[in-house]
């Protein structure tokens, strides 16, 4: 081959070569986005969850947590990302004398404010209201209470780490009269870590606190996620499990997980509101 045909080729293979690299890096980047809960992404993740060993019918509880996550651009400083979760449940008896029960439970909806940008220090911070909705189709999958309180998020990503918390609080305000009152505290610590391939392991502590009962739960799930893409568009497989560390009498003792992701990455979010467009 002659000198400036090889050259050439040399020249080809290496822009060749830098493309599919940038676009491995931007993939990792998109895994990694998903392990933060107020990333400008919209996403439609799909939770199946199994729980097992709950009551003295040993019975099996699954929980299926459709969470679409969306964004919207408020200015040039802030986000609003609006997370919500709905759960479709499907419960065993767990005890003599208590039927199984199937159908929506109640939805919990949160809106962060987030600043666009990371502080100076790196941190990535939202805060703002979180509600309880009384959605439940059965009183045995739901409060059958209107609840409210705040909810903030501080997280920091580091190469290919995300570590941070996730923490929010419920009070009911209203809602039926003859059910117990929701006072209770959710804390989430998390680490993951995203390779150049796209995978994400994880750990996290779903906690919460029952005040009114003074009960922790605390499950200690460990998941692995996969990010691939079908005709072009980016999708996200994960699976896990759990293992209870705290609970109440009668809990669950372990459980499994499974998450399918949709990812919107190439949408925008709205432009923000002005006066012209408000009209």
């Amino acid at each position: 081959m002659k000198p400036h045909r090889l050259l050439l080729l040399v020249l080809s293979l290496s822009v060749c070569g830098t493309g599919f690299s940038q676009e491995v890096d931007q993939a990792a980047e998109l895994a990694k986005q998903l392990s933060n809960p107020v990333a400008s992404l919209i996403s439609v993740p799909m939770q199946a969850n199994w729980d097992f060993g709950i009551g003295v019918n040993d019975a099996t509880r699954f929980t299926l947590n459709v969470q679409p996550v969306i964004p919207i651009s408020l200015n040039e400083d802030v986000n609003l990302i609006i997370r919500t979760i709905m759960p479709v449940i499907d419960a065993e008896s767990p005890a003599p004398g208590i039927p199984n029960a199937s159908g929506l439970g109640d939805i919990v909806q949160s809106f962060f404010f987030s600043p666009k940008k990371p502080t100076d220090s790196g941190w990535i911070l939202g805060a703002g209201p979180v509600l309880l909705w009384p959605s439940a189709t059965d009183d045995l999958l739901g409060s059958g209470k209107w609840g409210a309180g705040p909810t903030a998020l501080a997280l920091k990503q580091v190469g290919g780490w995300t570590y941070g918390v996730l923490a929010n609080h419920l009070w009911s305000y209203a809602g039926e009269g003859d059910r117990d009152e929701v006072n209770a505290t959710f804390v989430q610590p998390f680490v993951s870590f995203t390779t150049k391939t796209k995978t994400t392991i994880g750990v996290n502590a779903e906690s919460t606190y029952d005040w009114n009962r003074s009960q922790w739960t605390v499950p200690l799930n460990l998941t692995v996620g996969q990010l691939f893409k079908v005709g072009g568009m980016p999708m996200q497989f994960t699976v896990g499990a759990r293992y209870y560390v705290e609970g109440p009498e009668g809990g669950p003792e372990w459980g499994l997980r499974a998450v399918f992701t949709l990812l919107f990455p190439a949408a925008k979010p709205a432009p923000p509101v002005t006066h012209a467009s408000s009209k």
